[in-house]
């Protein structure tokens, strides 16, 4: 087994460095830099011929070089004779953008072929956004879960949360909030009538009325924000699988606290917090936001003391060594509905 970290800055690298340390092997030696004119490089300085590699890349913010990175190492990986080469992706960039958006393209079905044809064999990644996605690779996919260390969290650091209610910030969510509530035996509350981002036909020149007179489905309308469920003198544990921009949470936040709620909680896997996220989180309502290491996010907790970190490197380095041994991947997918 060779061990590769993609990513060369110390953030990116502590990831790699617990899953090399629960393995109980060194990473590999590479060098990985951009040129002056922006190109990626990448030194492989040990053989890797025969053997099979694993090339643990977090997503940092600059999403396409660290793409790069990746698919120029796993290439390099292959033409130096690699047995096979697996991808530890914990989060896979572009996972928002798999469905078709007028006009515009299902760009992760192209990173999936970019992935595959740079010479990858297998991806291990934590929470994709939509469990389809497996079905954009030709190679196999293992889509690990991040919800037993959330719901770990939450029955060791809140101590009073036999008296928490687990909340949906819309009824997209819902179905993880009620696999949320089942394991720990609490209730269930969805927020209601959150704006939602229309479709207009009317400005890209597509409105060309019909010869025949065609039944159309009648415009939405934005009905007033309710809670669904009692949250009155509880704990709110919102939970989602991606934060990123935070306005949905913050005003979740806000209206859960009209409602009575004395704390509130936001917890999801994979914590990008782009752009003014952690002043906004600062500033808000929501008393903790609990993310897990599949993205580095040190320079976020900087700015904001709300924000805590669960580490996934177990599980990551488990179904590695279970990969590597060639061993059943099922016991790490027990007890996994198809909400899940």
């Amino acid at each position: 087994m060779v061990l590769f970290s993609a990513n060369s800055s110390p953030s990116c690298m502590e990831l790699a460095n617990r899953i090399a340390e629960r393995l109980g092997v060194e990473l590999g030696k590479t060098e990985v830099y951009q040129d002056s004119n922006g190109e990626t490089r990448i030194q492989i300085q040990e053989s890797v011929r025969g053997k099979d590699v694993y090339i643990i890349q977090t997503i940092s913010p600059d999403v396409n070089r660290c793409l790069m990175e990746l698919c120029v190492m796993a290439y390099g990986c292959v033409t130096a004779c690699a047995r096979s080469v697996c991808g530890v992706l914990p989060y896979l960039p572009y996972s928002k953008q798999c469905k078709m958006r007028k006009r515009g393209s299902i760009v992760c079905k192209l990173i999936a072929s970019l992935m595959c044809r740079a010479g990858l064999t297998h991806l291990i990644t934590v929470d994709l956004h939509q469990k389809e996605i497996q079905g954009f690779f030709n190679i196999p996919v293992d889509n690990l879960r991040a919800s037993p260390f959330l719901l770990q969290y939450i029955q060791e650091e809140i101590p009073d949360y036999r008296n928490a209610v687990i909340v949906a910030k819309s009824p997209a969510s819902a179905r993880r909030a009620q696999s949320f509530a089942e394991r720990l035996r609490l209730g269930i509350a969805v927020i209601h009538g959150e704006a939602q981002d229309a479709e207009s036909d009317l400005v890209d020149g597509r409105h060309s009325p019909p010869t025949v007179k065609i039944p159309l489905l009648i415009p939405k309308e934005k009905p007033p924000i309710t809670v669904v469920g009692d949250v009155g003198g509880r704990i709110a544990i919102i939970v989602d699988d991606i934060i990123d921009d935070v306005d949905s949470f913050v005003a979740a936040a806000q209206t859960l606290k009209k409602h009575g709620a004395y704390k509130i909680f936001v917890m999801a896997t994979h914590g990008i917090l782009s752009s003014d996220a952690p002043k906004l989180i600062e500033e808000s309502a929501i008393d903790k936001v609990v993310v897990t290491n599949t993205i580095p996010h040190e320079h976020q907790k900087l700015q904001c003391i709300k924000i805590q970190t669960v580490d996934i490197s177990l599980i990551l380095s488990e179904a590695i060594r279970r990969i590597y041994n060639g061993e059943s991947m099922s016991y790490l997918f027990r007890h996994i509905g198809l909400e899940d």
